[in-house]
């Protein structure tokens, strides 16, 4: 698939989910809408994420132990292959691994998607786009507002020729965790989070299970554990 072509589907998702063009993401409001069952938990450095579609049914599986602008960047990867690539059932994200062309594509997609050029644009300062000379200060506040990763925002930001190599591998050296600090933002976006968080229907889908007598109350009960929870605790 080539770039236009995402680039289109990008632009027609966008339109699908009421986003506009240059507008951050809202992935979790995003996830409901889309009825995407998902899931975030704790996993190897090696495994972001896993989504699988069905046909009336989708889900995608976070690892929580990668930072906030990581696991945004995995959900919206995984939004190509659920809602843009054809015939697809089963995808895992093992980052660095697979470099299968759908792949690169679904990285392509979540750029596009999280990290939209004319909302980049309209961000940054008018002499910084004449002279092409984007400063840190500027970084820092693309990447809190589109809610991305340090690496994700200068690689985007390379690729439409806003900084030169040269300047990539200058911000790429300043700790991202300090220089955030300094500037007065807060470092959730940079640090892992949403362990066991589940997005979606699936507590009621276990409980209506439950209530048509098609589970046991242990399988019920077995079920809400693998998310965190205990109904039989008191209050």
């Amino acid at each position: 698939m080539i770039k236009d072509v995402i680039k289109f589907k990008e632009t027609a998702f966008r339109d699908k989910v009421r986003v506009g063009s240059g507008d951050p993401v809202n992935l979790k409001r995003l996830l409901l809408d889309l009825n995407v069952l998902t899931m975030y938990a704790p996993m190897s450095e090696t495994f972001s994420g896993m989504c699988i579609k069905r046909k009336n049914s989708s889900f995608i599986l976070i690892n929580s132990n990668h930072s906030r602008g990581r696991q945004h960047f995995t959900i919206a990867h995984e939004f190509f292959h659920l809602f843009i690539q054809d015939n697809f059932e089963l995808h895992v994200c093992n980052p660095g691994v697979n470099k299968e062309p759908q792949e690169k594509e679904a990285d392509f997609f979540a750029s596009l998607l999280l990290m939209p050029e004319i909302g980049i644009l309209r961000m940054l300062p008018e002499a910084e786009l004449e002279n092409k000379k984007v400063s840190l200060a500027s970084v820092i506040k693309l990447e809190q507002y589109f809610g991305v990763s340090r690496t994700a925002m200068l690689v985007r930001l390379k690729d439409i020729g806003l900084i030169t190599k040269s300047q990539f591998d200058a911000l790429k050296m300043i700790p991202v965790l300090k220089s955030a600090l300094e500037h007065g933002y807060d470092l959730a976006l940079y640090k892992p989070g949403n362990e066991n968080l589940v997005i979606g229907d699936y507590g009621m889908k276990a409980r209506q299970l439950f209530e048509e007598s098609k589970i046991s109350e242990g399988h019920y009960l077995e079920l809400l554990s693998k998310i965190g929870i205990d109904p039989t605790l008191e209050e």
